[in-house]
């Protein structure tokens, strides 16, 4: 029955909120209601989010730690950033339509030969000024475990775009992370069904940490490397217990 309802509250936000995202294009606006219901879907999936320090509004690659599906509703509903997603997810029923709707970009990560193409559309996007969110351990596998960030899509901000920045965000689910984590081969309906079924609220912490300057992280991998440490320490330095390394 939770899960029921949940679902049932989604889908009267998504009815709510499509007319109105339309209407916004029509009249050349931007629109405000991807980021409003990805953030009432978090909040309808129990989601209680609560926001520390400052996301910057635009030039902005947003790097997180990676713990669920979850991650996106949060991030998008403290940001309004884009994403950068595996091409299949394009593919998805509703979800692939949806993430479209926002701006979603598709990398296709199996393909090491097309680092270079998926870096250049991250780039363009950047160059915009919309701000993106990357989840640079490029899966949910390590759980509450932070996985090293893969360096390969941050060739995008090299040679530095003018005023650019990169945004670490700690996302801290605290002694919850354990029961969402989406982990080894656990189907996505499963743990879908899992999360929507789970009681009470979900608190969890989105921490905007301080921005960097690529210019004087110097390169992709050292750069990685330093938002990894700063998240790290981040969550380390939180007075709920955890077991992140």
């Amino acid at each position: 029955m939770r899960m029921t309802f949940r679902i049932a509250a989604i889908v009267i936000g998504l009815l709510a909120c499509l007319p109105l995202h339309y209407l916004w294009k029509l009249t050349g606006r931007f629109s405000p209601w991807p980021r409003m219901f990805l953030g009432w879907t978090a909040r309808c999936a129990g989601a209680r989010v609560i926001v520390e320090g400052q996301p910057l509004c635009r030039d902005v690659l947003f790097l997180a730690n990676h713990l669920s599906w979850l991650d996106i509703l949060v991030v998008a509903s403290a940001s309004g950033a884009s994403f950068v997603s595996k091409d299949e997810v394009r593919k998805w029923p509703v979800i692939g339509w949806l993430a479209s709707l926002h701006n979603t970009i598709y990398v296709a990560r199996s393909d090491r030969n097309g680092v270079k193409g998926q870096a250049d559309q991250l780039r363009a996007a950047l160059a915009t000024g919309q701000p993106v969110a990357l989840f640079p351990e490029g899966t949910t596998e390590g759980g509450h475990e932070i996985l090293p960030f893969r360096a390969s899509l941050l060739s995008a901000l090299f040679p530095p775009l003018p005023a650019l920045r990169v945004q670490p965000v700690a996302l801290d689910y605290g002694a919850a992370a354990h029961d969402i984590a989406w982990v080894g081969k656990e189907p996505a309906v499963a743990n879908a069904k899992r999360v929507l079924s789970r009681k009470g609220g979900l608190p969890v912490i989105v921490r905007f940490l301080e921005p960097v300057d690529p210019h004087e992280a110097g390169d992709r991998k050292t750069l990685a490397t330093q938002a990894r440490e700063e998240i790290v320490a981040a969550l380390d330095a939180s007075e709920a217990p955890r077991d992140r390394l």
